[in-house]
């Protein structure tokens, strides 16, 4: 796609250049690249699987308090905050990576170092989302930069899974700030602005149950109403733009030691996916109804008992997007072509970004350096060639955003 950033944007990043102390502190940020590693290798090892993030919190507490950030704490939800303070009549900026791995305890990651790669599983996502913010706080204090709106450093909990978001979701409703970064991903030319919503739910199929022979014909079976339910789930459409998705990704009923049973009852889970909030709320509305179609068919077939359902949803998270001239997608589609890279705007999204984006928070999502990673796999691995520029990336967007005192304003209205 052609795509111009407007005279306004690019002026200011180019004036932002111009200067000394920032050109100081993307030479801090290059050279500060092993000391960043050392601390990506730290926090890789303390496991944090969603729901178990305390002993990174801690470290991570420790971390931003030897930065010297202010009112350094960890929430009521276990996120960690702390605060570089602007001088005044600037933006307030958050900039955020999640704690949690998609890793179990017992996974015990042992970063090893291969050539320019370091393996390990969580390497990348996210803790190198939360040591990015640690270099951008180093090379901003060694440039002695003071920005005029606040700077707000957040790890959050509860990013992965049915964790949906969670931390940053609790985060952003008792904190108001006027633009958002999360760091996430590997790639440093892909610009995350919209948000792919989703929802995980589970239904549960109720009947009487019984013998498998002797109560034959005389109930109901609440597994042929779930299978019932999958096979009309199967059989819908859904548009390709905006892409969405569905999947039954779990059904469950009885066990081996009652094989020769009617189930009183069954479970399947799934999964649905759109890059638009009005197709993703149809599509529920649509699964909702299959599921009390299967009900009433199975019901019919015996005319005994009655099938029921019940359900219940794990995870919402709403989709949204922004307009791709907004001034935070302007600024990072400019600072990537000013770090050499070109610029890929990504459809949809499933970041911490959603939250921001949720709240018509401006918001992006920015890769860290790198090349794809392996993520979510045991064989996940960190490219440490140029990934400095993942942290220069991050340290220009958040001046552009927060404004330098006496030297430029927020591009943000």
């Amino acid at each position: 796609m052609s795509y111009q950033v407007s005279s306004n944007i690019q002026e200011t990043l180019d004036k932002l250049l111009a200067l000394p102390q920032v050109q100081k502190a993307l030479e801090f940020a290059q050279q500060d690249a092993d000391q960043t590693l050392e601390n990506q290798i730290e926090l890789c090892k303390i496991e944090a699987p969603t729901f178990h993030e305390e002993k990174k919190a801690a470290r991570y507490a420790e971390m931003y308090k030897e930065l010297g950030l202010e009112n350094v704490h960890i929430d009521r939800h276990g996120n960690v905050e702390g605060l570089r303070p602007g001088k005044g009549g600037g933006k307030k900026v958050l900039m955020e990576g999640h704690m949690d791995t998609v890793f179990p305890i017992g996974t015990n990651p042992q970063p090893r170092k291969e050539g320019t790669r370091v393996y390990a599983p969580g390497i990348v996502d996210d803790t190198r989302g939360m040591v990015v913010p640690l270099s951008v706080i180093r090379a901003l204090d060694a440039a002695g930069i003071q920005t005029k709106g606040d700077l707000v450093f957040v790890g959050t909990v509860e990013e992965e899974g049915i964790g949906s978001f969670g931390g940053m979701l609790k985060w952003l409703d008792d904190n108001q700030v006027d633009a958002s970064i999360s760091i996430d991903g590997p790639s440093a030319e892909g610009i995350v602005y919209e948000a792919t919503g989703h929802m995980t739910c589970e239904a549960t199929f109720h009947g009487i149950g019984g013998h498998a022979h002797g109560a034959f014909g005389k109930v109901a079976n609440p597994l042929n109403a779930a299978a019932r339910a999958v096979a009309k789930i199967a059989e819908f459409q859904v548009p390709e733009d905006p892409k969405t998705s569905f999947c039954v990704s779990n059904f469950h009923a009885g066990n081996d030691a009652g094989i020769h049973a009617i189930v009183p009852e069954a479970t399947i889970k799934f999964n649905l996916r759109s890059d638009s909030q009005q197709v993703l709320e149809d599509l529920y509305q649509r699964i909702l109804n299959a599921l009390q179609e299967a009900c009433d068919e199975e019901t019919a077939r015996w005319g005994k008992d009655t099938i029921t359902v019940t359900h219940k949803r794990y995870c919402n998270v709403p989709a949204g997007t922004q307009d791709v001239h907004s001034p935070i997608v302007e600024a990072t589609y400019a600072i990537i072509e000013k770090l050499g890279y070109e610029p890929q705007f990504f459809h949809g999204g499933s970041t911490n970004c959603n939250m921001a984006i949720g709240k018509n928070i401006p918001a992006v999502c920015l890769g860290m350096g790198g090349v794809d990673c392996g993520a979510h796999t045991l064989q996940e691995f960190f490219e440490t060639t140029d990934a400095y520029k993942g942290v220069q990336q991050a340290l220009l967007l958040a001046l552009l955003l927060a404004g330098v005192d006496g030297v430029t304003d927020s591009i943000l209205a």
